[in-house]
């Protein structure tokens, strides 16, 4: 079996852009281009570009694609409007986070479903395996779409250059069609990174030419590439949750406090509902860890796996840490016994390579954008 990293349309134009390469779930991307904290801040005073090919695109269609998805995923995607995106979860039998995702509704009987880039091919075969008994086909269209985001405060202006869609009217967690610099696509707003911005989904062959003409119309408003390493730490000042870090099969959604995502009041039944139904119940009698913010009092940075302390006891783990562009000191998510999870928790520590350095409890996320 091949090793070798698959690429995405833009691979060239990274590599031409001086990008620092690395292999993330299967494929070459941009770690990013100069500076992490030059990226990083682009996007939070004004505009960044990303290239998202990664990610998992499969299309349910067909009469019974709505009930397919209302059985397969813990939401309930029924309600979800022409045009409309939801975010949600697939999950096992036993209630475990097989992935989180992003379900576009792009026509009476069309659902495009986007997973993770490390997930996809685990979220496909899930689908498959439960689309058993529906009139529905689940399609891997991974090859189909490359995906470019233009994020930050500025994005709506730049964009504005490039299409005629209506982008005042596109509210937040909804897609509609349209074309950029003259070419089809799918344009979302359902950014990843705390600012407002868009998600472009286009043909492969489309990506360059779309990506050159971004960078022409951002020039004036300062939007540069950005990488995948700019895109963790601002995902993580918004407290964002990442597979693989704050969601994993141990977890259910109750655990991981996205219990909001389990609609147990739609119709039928869906896969893990007892499961979830039990998780619930434990998570309000006897909650769980919880997901929350430490912040340092020194410099050193937290990374995932690393103990949280208090009073000499473990209380807890690193989930993800970082230095905070934005905050100027390191930041980290982690899971912490409920009696430490308060914003404000005195007296609680990480255990970098056996020092207990201070950190202070605060409330997710580190970083809300002004509207």
């Amino acid at each position: 079996m091949s090793t070798t990293p698959r690429l995405t349309a833009l691979d060239a134009l990274h590599r031409s852009l001086g990008a620092t390469m690395t292999d993330f779930a299967g494929w070459d991307m941009p770690l990013r281009y100069g500076s992490e904290r030059d990226e990083h801040n682009a996007v939070r005073t004004r505009a960044g570009l990303f290239d998202l090919s990664h990610m998992g695109e499969i299309t349910v269609t067909g009469p019974q694609a709505v009930d397919l998805l209302d059985f397969a995923l813990v939401g309930n995607i029924s309600t979800v409007g022409n045009g409309r995106a939801r975010y949600t979860m697939i999950c096992q039998e036993d209630g475990g986070i097989l992935d989180d995702l992003i379900v576009y509704r792009l026509g009476e009987t069309e659902y495009m479903v986007v997973a993770n880039a490390s997930n996809a091919q685990v979220v496909l075969d899930a689908l498959v395996a439960r689309s058993g008994g529906f009139d529905a086909e689940v399609r891997d269209d991974r090859d189909a779409y490359a995906l470019i985001a233009v994020q930050g405060p500025e994005s709506p202006g730049i964009l504005k250059q490039l299409t005629d869609a209506d982008l005042d009217g596109l509210k937040y967690y909804a897609g509609l069609p349209g074309t950029v610099a003259g070419v089809p696509a799918l344009i979302a707003r359902t950014g990843y990174t705390g600012e407002d911005g868009f998600e472009l989904f286009l043909k492969p062959e489309h990506a360059e030419g779309v990506w050159t003409a971004l960078t022409e119309a951002g020039a004036g408003a300062g939007l540069i590439p950005c990488g995948l390493s700019c895109r963790d730490t601002l995902r993580l000042e918004a407290g964002m949750p990442l597979y693989g870090h704050e969601l994993t099969t141990a977890l259910t959604p109750f655990d991981a406090g996205l219990g909001r995502v389990v609609k147990f009041e739609k119709p039928g039944d869906f896969v893990g509902r007892k499961a979830l139904e039990a998780a619930a119940e434990r998570a309000e009698t006897a909650p769980p860890r919880k997901l929350v913010g430490l912040v340092a009092e020194g410099r050193r940075v937290p990374r995932a796996g690393m103990s949280v302390v208090s009073g000499g006891e473990v209380v807890g783990e690193i989930t993800s840490g970082a230095p905070s562009p934005t905050l100027g000191e390191p930041i980290a998510m982690a899971y912490v016994d409920a009696a430490h999870a308060a914003p404000g928790t005195e007296g609680v520590g990480v255990d970098i390579r056996g020092t207990h350095e201070p950190y202070r409890v605060v409330a997710l996320p580190f970083y809300k954008r002004r509207k």
